[in-house]
């Protein structure tokens, strides 16, 4: 039906989802039973590996065959809520220090940036204000506004008043 087929080299073999399988949480209870039969939860971690790796927007998955861009959005909250791909995660992180080891001596364990609490005057401007003057016109290089009659009359954070 879709544009990928079955045999397309990406989806995720066999001995990885033996190891992703377990760590799925049970099928949540509808009271109702199911209005439609619930998507294989292996089509739906395939689609969204895809989505994760390619950047491609959820709704580009109706094209693809696999199962619906909302089955597998849904999914993908689902087992975000659950704590599914941080276990992947982690359990991927011990199996890389098993067999290559990581070097923790050049990781850093945290890091933040904010705002000097004593800095005063030393610390200079802020850097994404680069001391800018005057109206800001974002959208049309004549100030003018727009070819398609958009003006723009209301002030910005940049406008002076005179």
């Amino acid at each position: 039906m879709g544009l990928i087929c079955r045999d397309d080299g990406w989806r995720m073999p066999d001995w990885l989802w033996e190891r992703i399988e377990p760590l799925l949480p049970p099928r949540p209870f509808h009271p109702l039973g199911t209005h439609r039969p619930r998507v294989p939860d292996r089509d739906a971690m395939d689609a969204i590996l895809l989505v994760l790796r390619t950047g491609m927007q959820w709704n580009a998955l109706d094209a693809s065959g696999i199962c619906s861009s909302s089955s597998a959005h849904r999914r993908f909250q689902e087992w975000e809520r659950a704590g599914v791909f941080a276990e992947i995660w982690r359990q991927g992180l011990l199996e890389y220090d098993k067999v290559l080891g990581i070097d923790w001596e050049w990781l850093a364990a945290d890091g933040a940036m904010g705002k000097a609490p004593l800095g005063g005057p030393k610390t200079g401007p802020n850097p994404t204000d680069r001391a800018k003057r005057g109206r800001s016109v974002r959208f049309s290089a004549r100030g003018e506004g727009s070819r398609s009659g958009w003006r723009m009359t209301a002030p910005t954070a940049t406008t002076q008043s005179s």
